[in-house]
């Protein structure tokens, strides 16, 4: 009722005031729309019709604007909609992979970037699956679709390092890696990837400088142990590499840091020695080599002592060194067996029969001692004996006379070297002449790392198997 009573009186004013101005502005005016046609107007009807027309022009763009507005607010919400729709998805796509249901992970995962084809962290989580399953070139596409969207984004960049890598598309994981150090020059899991991918493609000089680089950088005291053994390791493969191209100069500088850094490091000492041979200082290098043993007691040098004595013409020399060794260490089992077994070389046949028939221990593990002593029996003309030996060294199932055996990972190798083949590490070759105590199951060729063994010349197996 208010409203009719409003309008209503609206109107009475409106038509007061219209015939107000009216009387106070006689005449009209002729409006012309076109040559031959036009009409007359009075000057309120005039104005109140410019006044209507302004009104109509208002409301149509408020109009259109309100309309724009709405279907903008339409489609917002509906986008809106499907990304919370997508992220629901990606919520129960990381809570299956995390419970180990990989493949409703992935059914959820793409179901989102159906749902939202730029949806960064499914691109990414889904990319990271793949790259366990070792599916590498749908891993890559993943992850190159996730940079094109965020082109810095320094997770998305690593994880298709790490892609790059695994389908041993190792040139372009590098400059990926080099990309990441772009945007953060101190990235240290970035230098330590690529480290790792020069150590792999065996560049040794880049990798000792981003080595060099890491050490500079704050890190815990634990991390800092390990990556300074690291860098004694990469000191020493420089120096050997650059001895394999005759640089023998720069090689004696790079063996001699390593040494410097860890004295302790073994083929620092055995890459130094090769030099003096190669140089003829035979005798200067067999003094080096008494002096670290006498330091180290490792027995590896005293192999590489024997081929150089006997070289030399000199076996009194080993004897002697083999001797004091025993002497100092007479409950030392592996000495008396290496002394025994070099008297037999030597066709010392007394001598090896006295000392190896007093070994105890591994006569039960060990398929050469048993070879060595039925050929001393034999010697002796004592057949029985030397059957039964023949016996035991038969009975062996598998092979246990395997000079050197990596401390990390039991690899088993014929030949000496600084890395292991297996497990990569530098260093960690022993002398085991028969299998330990503990039980350990050698490893062989399967699994390798890929690490290439580089032995060094004479330091092959010490002895040929009997």
């Amino acid at each position: 009722m208010f409203r009719l009573l409003l309008t209503v009186f609206l109107i009475v004013v409106v038509s007061f005031i219209f015939g107000y101005f009216e009387e106070l502005n006689p005449g009209s005016i002729t409006i012309r729309i076109s040559p031959l046609e036009s009409f007359d107007l009075s000057p309120i009807s005039l104005v109140l019709l410019s006044m209507g027309i302004g009104a109509l022009f208002v409301t149509l763009l408020v109009g259109v604007r309100e309309t724009k507005h709405l279907i903008l607010n339409w489609h917002n919400a509906r986008l809106r909609r499907r990304e919370e729709k997508a992220d629901a998805l990606h919520r129960e796509g990381t809570h299956a992979f995390l419970s180990k249901r990989t493949s409703e992970a992935i059914s959820l995962f793409e179901k989102t970037l159906a749902l939202d084809p730029h949806h960064l962290d499914s691109l990414l989580w889904l990319g990271n699956i793949y790259r366990t399953e070792r599916n590498y070139p749908e891993a890559i596409r993943l992850h190159q679709k996730a940079r094109s969207i965020e082109e810095h984004n320094i997770e998305v960049l690593m994880a298709l390092a790490k892609d790059l890598e695994g389908a041993k598309r190792f040139e372009e994981a590098l400059q990926t890696l080099q990309d990441i150090l772009k945007l953060d020059p101190g990235h240290l899991t970035a230098l330590m990837r690529k480290r790792d991918l020069y150590i792999r493609l065996e560049k040794w000089t880049d990798a000792l400088d981003i080595q060099q680089r890491l050490m500079k950088a704050t890190l815990s005291e634990h991390d800092q142990r390990a990556e300074a053994g690291l860098l004694v390791s990469l000191t020493y493969e420089v120096g050997r590499q650059l001895l394999e191209r005759g640089q023998t100069g720069k090689a004696r500088h790079s063996f001699r840091g390593a040494i410097k850094r860890d004295k302790r490091f073994l083929p620092a000492y055995i890459g130094l020695c090769e030099i003096l041979v190669r140089e003829g200082k035979v005798k200067h290098a067999a003094e080096i080599f008494e002096k670290v043993y006498a330091k180290t007691g490792n027995i590896i040098l005293l192999h590489r002592l024997e081929e150089l004595y006997l070289e030399m013409g000199e076996p009194g020399e080993i004897i002697r060194v083999y001797q004091d060794a025993t002497q100092r260490d007479p409950q030392n089992q592996v000495l008396k067996f290496y002394l025994g077994k070099l008297y037999y070389r030597l066709e010392m046949i007394d001598e090896a029969f006295d000392l190896l028939s007093t070994l105890e221990g591994p006569q039960g593990q060990m398929s050469d001692y048993h070879k060595i002593m039925a050929n001393l029996y034999l010697r002796k003309q004592q057949m029985d004996l030397a059957v039964e030996e023949l016996k035991k060294a038969l009975g062996f199932k598998k092979r246990v006379v395997v000079p050197y055996l990596c401390t990390q990972c039991q690899y088993e190798s014929p030949e000496w070297s600084g890395r292991c083949r297996r497990c990569g590490l530098w260093n960690t070759f022993v002398a085991l002449p028969w299998v330990d105590a503990s039980g350990i199951e050698p490893h062989l060729e399967a699994g390798t790392s890929g690490a290439r063994p580089i032995p060094y010349q004479g330091i092959a197996a010490p002895f040929e198997t009997v």
